[in-house]
């Protein structure tokens, strides 16, 4: 998952650089200027979906680049993790897909994703603008290749909190860390005017925010059982994360330039509250595990069949939250 979603902020270094050298050529068949961006990048993207379309896979049964005896060892381990269900691929459930989507761990997270993407969207669309108040004297291009590191800096640490992760099969507390970075990084804007200090203050929110598209799609993943439930949560943090985006496009206004105080003031509200929220989500996590030691599992299941079992999802007895 980090590879897919490192691919976030390499999009943005990979696109200062591009827009950098497109920006550069005279015109692109009829077209001039930012239209240019617009269709270079657009054909790369067709091109690489068509691709896709005949190369990537959804099961291990189907994953043509796996031994047989590696199929069958990701299908044991997916089995291992799913509590009272029969199959490793089931198919469309009402119960498990509201399971999914009324989740305390899918909706607490997903609203955490909500407040990282007014950050993250904001970079992506403002950061140019940021760039230009810090060197107002520099050139377009000079400015485009300036976006190009914070990006760098969100990579590598995409790629560490989720290896550290996976490691300590740990979520909450990288998505907390990720939240205070980005507290540092806005109260640095907020306190100086410098512009070294603010340019640097773009590389500690852009390493805070964009650990969150691995941590939170893994989160609602780890939380729930079937397959459904599954891609109900992850539709759901997805979804949430877009309104997010939303938001962030009335972050920044015109008339609040050049230091943007309220959108950096917005910015660090979303962060804190992030914070504040994965607190609550991981304590609370804690203490429902610690009621669920003291439950009977049988007795809590006796007299449901095997159906009513498997749409239990994360309700089963023998369910425990990770954090």
């Amino acid at each position: 998952m980090a590879g897919y979603c490192v691919m976030a902020p390499l999009a943005g270094a990979f696109g200062g650089l591009l827009a950098s050298a497109i920006l550069s050529l005279k015109h692109f068949g009829s077209l001039h200027t930012w239209r240019m961006l617009f269709a270079i990048e657009g054909i790369i993207t067709i091109g690489l979906s068509i691709i896709a379309f005949f190369t990537m896979t959804d099961r291990p049964e189907s994953a043509k680049w796996l031994t047989q005896e590696e199929k069958d060892l990701a299908i044991a381990r997916i089995k291992s993790e799913r509590v009272g269900q029969t199959a490793v691929l089931d198919g469309i459930d009402k119960k498990k897909f509201l399971r999914g989507v009324f989740n305390p761990a899918t909706l607490g997270t997903a609203f955490m994703f909500l407040l990282d993407n007014v950050t993250v969207q904001g970079l992506a669309f403002f950061l140019p603008t940021i760039i230009k108040t810090i060197y107002p004297k520099a050139t377009v291009v000079n400015q485009q290749l300036h976006t190009v590191p914070p990006y760098i800096v969100g990579a590598f640490l995409v790629l560490l909190t989720s290896w550290l992760s996976s490691r300590f099969d740990r979520r909450n507390v990288f998505m907390m860390s990720g939240a205070v970075l980005m507290m540092i990084g806005y109260i640095m804007f907020l306190a100086s005017t410098k512009a070294m200090v603010r340019y640097g203050a773009t590389f500690i929110i852009a390493g805070g925010a964009f650990v969150y598209g691995t941590l939170a799609n893994a989160q609602v993943s780890a939380n729930v059982v079937s397959d459904t439930a599954r891609a109900a949560a992850i539709g759901t943090n997805v979804m949430l994360g877009n309104v997010g985006g939303l938001i962030s496009t009335w972050a920044f206004l015109p008339f609040d330039a050049p230091n943007y105080h309220i959108g950096n003031g917005l910015n660090l509200a979303t962060a804190t509250t992030a914070l504040i929220i994965g607190a609550g989500l991981m304590f609370w996590m804690k203490a429902d595990n610690k009621k669920r030691e003291l439950v009977d599992v049988d007795a809590k299941l006796a007299g449901l069949d095997l159906q009513q079992i498997e749409d239990l999802d994360w309700r089963h007895p023998a369910f425990r939250w990770r954090p």
